[in-house]
C-alpha cells in the first residue's frame, strides 16, 4: 500500500472533516530585550555632569525593551485525514509557531484551529522528558499522558524499547545521561507508538543518524499508509525527506503562507526563491 494521491487528498475535501482546520491564523507573542549599553562617549559625557544625572540615566539603560513579534500572519489552510504535510520555509518563517499552536501550546492571537483527534507531538528534542527519571520511566509518562493505561504501555513497552534501538540497560539510566541521538529516538519511538490521530514532527530528527532516520520515516509513512484517517505534520529542512515523504506541503514565509500544494511543486518555487534571494547561488537542503 501506498500514501493517499493528491487526487484522493483532493477527493476527501468533499467527503471528509478536516482533521486540522486552520482558518485566518495569527500568532503574536511579545519579546523582551535589555536596552543597550552605555557608549564610551555617553560615559564620557555623563562623566561631566553631576552624579544624578549619571544614575539618571544607567537606570534608563538598564530597562528592558518590549517589543510584539507576528510570527504568523493570516494563515489559513485545511489538513484532510491521510495527508503527510511537509512544511518548509527558512529559520523564522513561523513553522514551529505553527506546530506549538496546532499542539494547543500557543494560542491564536487571531483565528482559529480545530483539530479532530489526538494529537501526538515531537517538537524538540527531550520536550516533555524528565531528565532525572529513566528512559524506562519516561516511556511509561508519555503513555500515561497521551491517555493510555498503565497496562496497554506496559504490554508495548518491549516494542517501544526495540524501535529505539537503545540497550536496555541505558533505559534504566536517567535520561540527562544520553546522548542527543539517544534522546531523539526515545522521543519518536514514544511519540509514534501512541497510536494518534495526528502526529506533530517538528525537526526532532536531525539528532538522529542516517539508519534511524530512514526507520523513522518508514514509520510515519506506516502511520498513515494502515490508518489512512491518520495525519502528520513534518517540518524539516531536509527537502528530500519532504519529497519521499510528504503527499501536501506548504511554505511559510516571514509568518505568511506562500503556496500549498504537491511537494515536487512546493519544494521547486522554494528553491527557486531562496536562489534569488542568496544571489543565485546553488542552495542546498542545509542552508534552508
Amino acid at each position: 500500500m501506498s500514501l493517499l494521491s493528491v487526487s484522493e487528498l483532493q477527493a476527501r475535501r468533499t467527503t471528509h472533516e478536516p482533521a486540522i482546520s486552520i482558518q485566518d491564523l495569527s500568532v503574536t507573542y511579545r519579546v523582551s530585550v535589555e536596552a543597550p549599553q552605555l557608549t564610551r562617549a555617553e560615559r564620557a559625557r555623563l562623566g561631566k555632569q553631576d552624579l544624578r544625572a549619571r544614575l539618571a540615566a544607567q537606570v534608563r539603560r538598564r530597562r528592558r525593551e518590549v517589543y510584539e513579534v507576528e510570527a504568523l500572519k493570516n494563515v489559513s489552510v485545511d489538513v484532510m485525514p491521510g495527508a503527510v504535510l511537509g512544511v518548509v520555509g527558512a529559520n523564522g518563517a513561523g513553522k514551529s509557531t505553527l506546530m506549538r499552536a496546532v499542539a494547543g501550546i500557543l494560542p491564536p492571537s487571531k483565528g482559529r484551529i480545530v483539530v479532530n483527534g489526538r494529537v501526538s507531538t515531537l517538537l524538540a528534542l527531550g520536550v516533555g522528558f524528565n531528565g532525572n527519571l529513566s528512559g524506562r520511566e519516561n516511556i511509561l509518562l508519555g503513555g500515561l499522558a497521551a491517555g493510555l493505561s498503565r497496562a496497554a504501555i506496559e504490554r508495548r513497552f518491549e516494542e517501544i524499547a526495540d524501535f529505539t534501538g537503545v540497550d536496555m540497560h541505558i533505559l534504566e539510566r536517567p535520561m540527562r545521561t544520553y546522548s542527543s541521538g539517544q534522546y531523539s529516538r526515545v522521543a519518536f519511538a514514544v511519540a509514534v507508538h501512541m497510536e494518534p490521530d495526528v502526529l506533530i514532527v517538528d525537526e526532532a530528527l536531525s539528532a538522529g543518524d542516517a539508519k534511524f532516520k530512514q526507520r523513522a520515516e518508514a514509520k510515519m509513512r506506516e502511520l498513515v499508509v494502515e490508518d489512512t484517517s491518520r495525519t502528520v505534520l513534518l517540518v524539516t529542512h531536509g527537502l528530500a525527506s519532504i519529497r519521499a515523504m510528504c503527499n501536501e506541503a506548504i511554505w511559510l514565509h516571514e509568518g505568511r503562507l506562500m503556496k500549498w500544494g504537491q511537494p515536487g511543486h512546493i519544494v521547486r518555487a522554494y528553491e527557486e526563491f531562496m536562489g534569488v534571494q542568496k544571489g543565485g547561488s546553488a542552495v542546498s537542503d542545509e542552508d534552508l
